[in-house]
């Protein structure tokens, strides 16, 4: 049974040599030249004028709240269909379940304005 993983094992061992060499290698043989320049805090080319932990719009949480409702409901909706003849009728209920929460979750975000934007 664990000889299964074994393959999966040996790519991530070998990822994270390689990787760890290739920051090494770039540590020890790429050019380091600092300059006030260089170290200095930038936003899009000129000094920050605000703190950047400034709160956010509710707006952009719902917004958030939205892609991921769409989000599920596409990534189980593929395997769901592709296997329709297996599952039979359990899987078309389940499915009527689960869109019909993911429904109630758009019909609120809907409510609140979310889908409205200034």
């Amino acid at each position: 049974m664990l000889g299964n993983y074994l393959p999966i094992l040996i790519f991530m061992a070998v990822t994270l040599v390689m990787g760890s060499m290739f920051i090494v290698a770039g540590k020890l043989l790429g050019p380091s030249r600092p300059d006030a320049e260089k170290n200095s805090p930038y936003e899009c080319g000129f000094e920050a004028f605000e703190d950047s932990r400034m709160k956010f719009d509710v707006r952009y949480y719902l917004v958030a709240i939205l892609f991921i409702i769409f989000d599920l409901e596409i990534a189980f909706l593929f395997p769901w269909a592709i296997a329709l003849d297996e599952i039979g009728t359990f899987g078309l209920v389940a499915m009527a379940i689960f869109l019909g929460v993911l429904v109630v979750g758009f019909i609120f975000e809907w409510k609140k304005g979310a889908l409205e934007w200034e």
